[in-house]
């Protein structure tokens, strides 16, 4: 089963059809993000590529960020979970990093960069929480736990750790810590290693490692 397959099955099941009578309603009276074209955005690259799933918590909800890739900006200036990211990126891999904004070069190398919650109202954190996003996000770790292919999961915050009740695939590794927001990142995300763990585990696994660092 490809990405394409799963959302189609998705789609015909009634908290998916409520869902999106919810969304539609909010993109169609308030701004709302990501582009209505890119809520799906994260699930635009092969699964069989598949090899780090990294979950944070919902969409940035000011005006030229979200993109519908979790933690990714195509605008200037980075909001402070970025900052934090790359912080931790640079400290962990020891390297100076491109901050650029735009994380897709991680998602062609097979990392699925996904919120818990995929839109939201703008200047409204976490307003689309309960809508069926978090059904919809378990039954998307659900299928990717059964794939018995190596696969990191990179849990940040207490909504995406939640999801750990669905991961028992003993072929995946699972690294989970605070939120990089500066609300919490000094709570257990900075030091936390996640990129040099990600690599260390597909090298394990003959796997070859994420260029966490753009070139």
């Amino acid at each position: 089963m490809n990405w394409n397959d799963f959302l189609e099955n998705e789609k015909k099941q009634k908290y998916f059809i409520d869902l999106m009578d919810k969304v539609n309603y909010e993109y169609n009276n308030y701004v709302c993000y990501p582009k209505y074209e890119n809520i799906f955005n994260a699930f635009n690259y092969p699964i069989e590529n598949l090899k780090v799933v990294i979950l944070g918590q919902d969409p940035y909800h000011e005006p030229n960020q979200a993109h519908g890739l979790a933690f990714s900006v195509l605008c200037d200036k980075l909001p402070p979970s970025l900052i934090n990211i790359y912080k931790e990126m640079s400290s962990d891999l020891s390297k100076e990093v491109n901050q650029d904004g735009n994380l897709e070069y991680l998602a062609k190398q097979g990392v699925l960069l996904l919120n818990t919650v995929l839109t939201v109202r703008e200047h409204e954190a976490f307003s689309h929480k309960s809508f069926g996003w978090e059904i919809f996000t378990d039954h998307v770790i659900e299928f990717i736990n059964s794939l018995n292919q190596p696969i990191v999961f990179i849990l940040w915050g207490a909504p995406a750790m939640k999801k750990c009740k669905h991961l028992n695939n003993p072929n995946h590794l699972i690294i989970s810590s605070a939120h990089p927001s500066p609300l919490s990142s000094y709570r257990g995300f900075f030091g936390s290693k996640p990129f040099s763990k990600a690599n260390e585990f597909l090298k394990s696994k003959n796997v070859e490692e994420i260029k966490w660092v753009k070139a």
